[in-house]
Formats: structure tokens, sequence, C-alpha cells
């Protein structure tokens, strides 16, 4: 057992009852609940650039809402004010109405850092068109009865679990149906304390069939354990925290889940020095060792349809996106060429540039970052005003002011799209792989994922494969309270300041900037409508239990067929071109951006003199074939 799985181990060990946990809580004075409330207002009513969207869709009311939690405080007492519990319920759910997994309070002490779980794992698949529902995995040296990966769970409390299931997703936010479906089945296990309150029960009762069709029912109590941390601390400030897109509770229930049920994938650092990463390339089956298994697993898989290339991408929450890219493209340089699969199914977003700096890695196109607006407010245009010219080395906010005073100044609601992902980053190494790709998405893909897969899908890459409708659709950069906070802060302190400490080490989480498509699609905003797949899978039972068989058959499919390129060059010692090529007819040659050669090929290998490359610090290479660009290849020095 590894030091990693010993230390997870033990956690789970000292996990503690439910019940015995909230025995530790109701800390807050009715102060500390008018604070929460009277910042909750600032965020939802000058920073939440949502707000006239959801109003719209969702037909909610969370300012007013706010206002008369605040004046139901504020005429109460300590002696006479409600439970701790009441309140943290309808703060929550004020939050929740606006379906914005972006937008959250977070609760303080003892809730932040906890877990609340059951010992197993429960999965949908599809027969046809009814779904059933599976227990896949459970607790390491948890055991029952007849109970284990595969059992059929039929009832939840007595509930019919599809009633159940149900019920639970219109607790929890999601802008679309199947983002609400999707996180109630997952919420049925295991729930981040830090943004949901505790469940209501104490225990719960599962009954399930297994395969001697014999029905039973398990009693099990919910446990309370720490959550591995992020490698990101999003408050304090930092390129990683102002860029930062992520749905917090699927990052938080992405990082329970490996300690639960794969501790050897939780590392201690982002990225770790490993000395013996083979450079082989990957057999047939074979996982590929990765530097950051946090964020990756590499391997090469065998369908019928060939053996290609499948990547899982598990969270873009990295602190580094240059050093996420360079592992990325190490890990499909060792995969077959002919095909990859880039899977992204369960990853709730993080550091925007990583997500659009991953585009480039796969396409000839120049990428074009998706442009962000704020809404115009006075507070929104005081932080601008705060960061412009980039006083702190951190964040330039230059771009928005204008278009803010001006739209202040006109009544126009959100100021002018600007990008927050730098264009020359998300263009500086270009395309690495060559052969086709396909995209697997699902429900519980959003923020910065919602904005990849916007941008997979914007810039003709490849075909989307989707295991729901669509994703979970979360289209913004999301800023937490203390990092607001901070902004107001520095580089000296601004005297209009609306934003005051938190109490109990409380947090809450806005959508900042809301993000949009580009293209086709210019213009159309990611929020509440994310991104449908070109094609759709139901997930099989022989996917849950499996391995994601069928799935990954149905994308060997979609790639089937699809032409393999290769552009590989290299610049010999006497200054020539030295080109590799497959499926490719003609090449264009540019030297720092200016074009110095355009050559037909005959040849899959080929040498070309291109006067000035010595002294290049850029060389890229344009491949095309009967005119249509299909290939690049960018050699930085």
């Amino acid at each position: 057992m590894t030091e990693a799985s010993e230390t997870m181990a033990k956690r789970l060990a000292d996990a503690m009852e439910l019940r015995d946990f909230l025995r530790t809580a109701g800390t807050l004075t009715l102060a500390d609940r008018r604070t929460l409330v009277q910042q909750a207002l600032v965020l939802v009513e000058q920073n939440y650039v949502h707000l006239p969207l959801k109003v719209a869709m969702h037909a909610v009311n969370p300012v007013q809402r706010l206002r008369l939690l605040g004046l139901r405080l504020s005429r109460q007492t300590e002696t006479t004010t409600d439970p701790e519990w009441r309140f943290h319920q309808e703060l929550s759910e004020i939050f929740h109405s606006m379906r914005d997994l972006h937008t959250n309070y977070l609760l303080p002490l003892p809730f932040s850092g906890k877990i609340a779980y059951l010992p197993y794992q429960i999965e949908e698949y599809f027969a046809g068109d009814e779904p059933h529902y599976v227990v896949t995995r459970v607790v390491e040296g948890f055991s029952a009865p007849g109970f284990g990966p595969g059992v059929e769970v039929t009832h939840w409390n007595g509930v019919p679990i599809e009633r159940a299931v149900a019920v639970n997703a219109a607790r929890f936010a999601g802008g679309n149906a199947a983002a609400r479906h999707s996180r109630g089945l997952q919420s049925l296990t295991l729930r981040p304390l830090r943004i949901h309150v505790p469940p209501d029960e104490d225990w719960v009762v599962l009954t399930y069939v297994n395969g001697d069709g014999i029905s039973r029912e398990l009693r099990e109590k919910w446990r309370i354990t720490d959550n591995v941390p992020p490698f990101v601390d999003a408050d304090e400030l930092s390129t990683a925290a102002v860029a930062q897109g992520l749905d917090l509770g699927t990052d938080e229930i992405g990082r329970a889940v490996k300690m639960l049920y794969v501790p050897e994938a939780i590392t201690p650092q982002e990225s770790l020095a490993v000395a013996d990463l083979t450079t082989e390339p990957a057999a047939p089956g074979a996982d590929v060792p990765t530097s950051m298994p946090a964020v990756f697993r590499a391997r090469s898989v065998v369908t019928s349809s060939g053996t290609y290339g499948h990547i899982r991408v598990f969270t873009f929450n990295v602190n580094d996106p240059d050093g996420f890219v360079r592992e990325f493209v190490r890990l499909i340089g060792l995969l077959p060429q002919n095909g990859l699969i880039v899977d992204v199914r369960g990853n709730g977003g993080g550091h925007i540039f990583a997500s659009e700096f991953l585009l480039q890695t796969l396409t000839p196109h120049p990428i074009s970052p998706e442009p962000t607006q704020f809404i115009a407010t006075p507070l929104n245009l005081l932080i601008c005003g705060q960061h412009k010219n980039n006083p702190t080395g951190q964040i330039d906010l230059t771009p928005w002011c204008r278009s803010m005073e001006q739209a202040l100044e006109t009544g126009a609601v959100y100021s002018g799209g600007f990008t927050i992902t730098p264009a020359d980053g998300a263009n500086a190494i270009g395309q690495q792989y060559h052969g086709p790709v396909v995209l697997i998405i699902d429900a519980r893909c959003y923020s910065a994922t919602d904005i990849f897969a916007a941008g997979f899908q914007d810039h003709k890459i490849g075909p989307v494969l989707g295991v729901d409708d669509n994703t979970g659709a979360g289209g913004a950069n999301v800023w937490t309270h203390q990092l607001l906070k901070t902004l107001l802060e520095l580089p000296e302190p601004s005297p209009g300041t609306p934003y005051k400490p938190l109490p109990g080490q409380a947090n809450m989480r806005v959508s900042i900037r809301r993000t949009l498509r580009v293209h086709d699609l210019a213009g159309t905003p990611v929020e509440d409508l994310g991104i449908a797949p070109d094609h759709r899978h139901r997930m099989t039972r022989r996917d849950v239990l499996q391995g994601n068989a069928d799935l990954l058959e149905r994308a060997g499919q979609l790639l089937a067929g699809r032409p393999a390129r290769r552009l590989d060059a290299k610049i010999d010692a006497g200054g020539e071109l030295i080109l590799r090529t497959r499926l490719v007819d003609r090449v264009d040659v540019y030297l720092d951006g200016r074009p110095r050669l355009s050559a037909d090929l005959t040849h899959e290998v080929m040498a070309f003199p291109v006067p000035g490359i010595a002294a290049a610090q850029v060389v890229r290479v344009e491949g095309f074939k009967d005119g249509e660009l299909v290939a690049a290849r960018t050699i930085v020095r």
C-alpha cells in the first residue's frame, strides 16, 4: 500500500457518524448571519453576471428572497433566532434557486472541507430506453451479504430509485434537466458539506437485488470525513484564481471519489517528478504512466474498429496550465496516432487557460478563445478601474474598463466581450496530434470544461459524443467573495469597497464574467444552454461495470475511416527543413509569422532550403490536402 493509500485508509477509518458530527455545529451568532445575508446581497445584486438570465429563464428572484431573509433576521434576537441548520438551509436554497453551480454559499466550519458519504457508488445505465441503477463500486473493506458491484438498486428509503433520483435532483442546482438528473444521482451517496447542507436522514435503507434474484435491504449510516484538499487556492490573488471556471461541487466529488475508490491516484502535489516515466509507445490495451495521475489517465484501447488512444482528463483545476499542456502532449505522443478519444466526463473545470490552451494541440486552425463580459454595475466598474493596467501583475482588466463606462452611460446590460485566455498562449505550440479526434462529454462537464467542449465544437476539431443530452451548461468565470474583497484591497485599499470579512470561514462564489461562443455560434452564451453532442450514446451495463466497453466501441466507430495524417518537421544543421508527411499534398512555411515558402509534396520525406530559417524563432508549417488546411506543425526555438 502506498503512503497516499495509507493516509486515505486512516482518514476513512476515522470517519464519524453524521449525528455525532452535527453536535459540533452551530457557532454562528445572529450578527454573523446578518453579515452573510448582507454580503450575499452585494454579490448577487452587484456582481452576478447571470442575474437577468436566471430571473427570465427560471422565474426566480434571489435578490428579494435575500432581502426578506435579512428583514426576518433584523426582527430576531439571540434567544428567538432559528436553529443554525435552518439558516444554512434557507441561504443555500436561495443560491440553489439560481441553478448556477458557479454561484454558491460555502458553509462555514465545521462543514468546510468535509464530505458526507455512503460506502458505495450507484450509477445509471440503460437497457433500451429503460433506466437501471446499479452499484458499481464499494469502499475497500466494506461488505454486506449478497452486496457488491453489479447489484441492481430498486428502492431508496422505500421510494422507487428512479423517483428518489428525481426528487433529489430538484434540490440541487443545474441549468438543465440532464445536469440536475446527473447531480441528483451522484449526491445520493456523496455530498461535499462545503456547498450542500448535511443529509436529512442519519441512515439510508437501500433495497437491492443481486444475481440470485433475491431482494435484500441494506441499512447504512452516513459517514463524515475530511476531503482531499484542492491544488488551487481560489481565494488568493493569482492567475489560477482569477481565471477560474469551476463547478466546486463536481471538483470536490471528484477528489472524494479518488479518495474512496482510487486512493493511488491521490498525489500531494499537482505534478510529480517521476524519474522512470516511459518513453515507449503504449502497447495495445496498456496505460501510459503519468506524472499527473490526479489529472490524466492515458491508455491504448482495443476496439472492433481499431486500436486508438484514450485520454481521460479528470480536471482542469491546476495552477500551471503550461505544465498541464506539456504533460497532455507527452501522453498523446505515446498513444496510437491513428485516432484519439479525449474523454472529459465528470470534469468540473478549473483553469480557463488550461482548457483553451489544450485546443490548439488537436487542430491545425488558429484558436479563438471565448470572449467574456461583466454585467454593467458601478461595483464592477470600480473593480475594473482598480486593476486597470495590471498593477498587481496578476490580473489586467483594462480591456473591460471603457466598455463598462459606456454601458453604464447608455444603459446596456453588459460590458464589451474580451478574452480571459491570451490568444498567443492559445496558439503558442500549435497542433501536436494529427490523427482524427473524438470528444466524449456528459452532463457533469461544467465551466472550463464547457468552454473546452464549446471550443472543440466551434473549431470543428471532430465529432462530439455525449452520454447525456448536453453538458452541465456553466458559462462563466467564477470569483470567490474573498478574492473580490482582496481585489479592492490591492494595490491600495479602495474606500468604496462593500466587502466585509465573512464569519466562521464561510465563503461565497459568484459568476463574474459570462462566456460567449465563437465562429458559427458567435455571441451565444454557454450558460444554461451548454453544448449538445453531435452523437448520443446511452450508457450500458457493460459500460458502468466493464470500463466503458460499449462507449469506447462507439467512439471507435466514429474514428474509423477518418484520415490519420502526419506532418513532422525538423531543421537540420545546414538550415534545411526536413518534412515527413502523410495525406498532405502541399505545405506553406512561415518564419516568425511571415510567409517564406510554398511547395507541393511528391514524397513522404522531403527536404527544402528555406532562406532565413536558421535565424527564425518560430517556424510554422501548414499542410494542405486538395486546398484545405488539414495539418500544422510549429517549431519554437
